[in-house]
C-alpha cells in the first residue's frame, strides 16, 4: 500500500520538470554579500520567507549536513515547524538543501539555490525538486509556492540592498 505522495512500487519516476518551480530574482548586490546572508541565523532570521512570516530559530550549524531547525509564524498566527539540512555549500555560487517540517519527513524537497554574477548584480534562482508532481501542485496551487518564493527572494533583496 502507497500513500498518495509515494509512486507505486515499480512506478516509473515522474519526470523532474513536473515536480520542480523555479524562481528567479536579480539583486542588486554583489554575489558574495548576498550568500552571505544565507550563512548565519541573523541574516536569515531578517529575510527568510514569504510577506508577514516570522522565524523561531531552535538550532543552526551552517555546514555541509549541518541544520537549521525552525519555526516559521505566519502572519495569521499559525505556526509551520521546518527544517533544513545543508547538503551542499559552495561559496559564493551554490547552496543545495533538503527542506521538511522535520528530519525524516517523507515529503522533503529538494532546493537548490544558486548565485550568478551579472555585472555589479547578483541573479539568485531558487529551483525546488518536489518527490512527486502532487506534492509540488499542493505547494503551488494551496501553500502559493511560486509568490512565496518570490517574496522570500524581494526580502533576500531588500536585506542585501539596505
Amino acid at each position: 500500500m502507497t500513500d498518495q505522495h509515494t509512486p507505486a512500487a515499480g512506478a516509473a519516476p515522474e519526470p523532474e520538470a513536473d515536480r520542480t518551480v523555479v524562481v528567479e530574482r536579480l539583486v542588486s548586490a554583489p554575489r558574495e554579500v548576498v550568500f552571505t546572508a544565507f550563512t548565519s541565523v541573523d541574516h536569515l532570521s531578517a529575510w527568510w520567507g514569504p510577506d508577514g512570516f516570522t522565524t523561531s530559530t531552535r538550532e543552526f550549524d551552517f555546514r555541509e549536513g549541518g541544520t537549521w531547525v525552525f519555526t516559521m509564524h505566519g502572519p495569521d498566527g499559525t505556526d509551520y515547524a521546518e527544517w533544513i539540512q545543508w547538503r551542499e555549500i559552495a561559496p559564493p555560487e551554490r547552496i543545495v538543501l533538503l527542506h521538511g517540517e522535520y528530519a525524516g519527513d517523507p515529503n522533503a524537497f529538494d532546493s537548490v539555490f544558486t548565485f550568478e554574477e551579472v555585472g555589479e548584480q547578483t541573479r539568485v534562482t531558487l529551483s525546488t525538486v518536489f518527490p512527486t508532481r502532487q506534492l509540488r501542485d499542493t505547494a503551488v496551487e494551496e501553500y502559493h509556492a511560486i509568490e512565496g518564493g518570490a517574496q522570500t527572494l524581494a526580502h533576500l533583496a531588500a536585506h542585501v540592498e539596505g
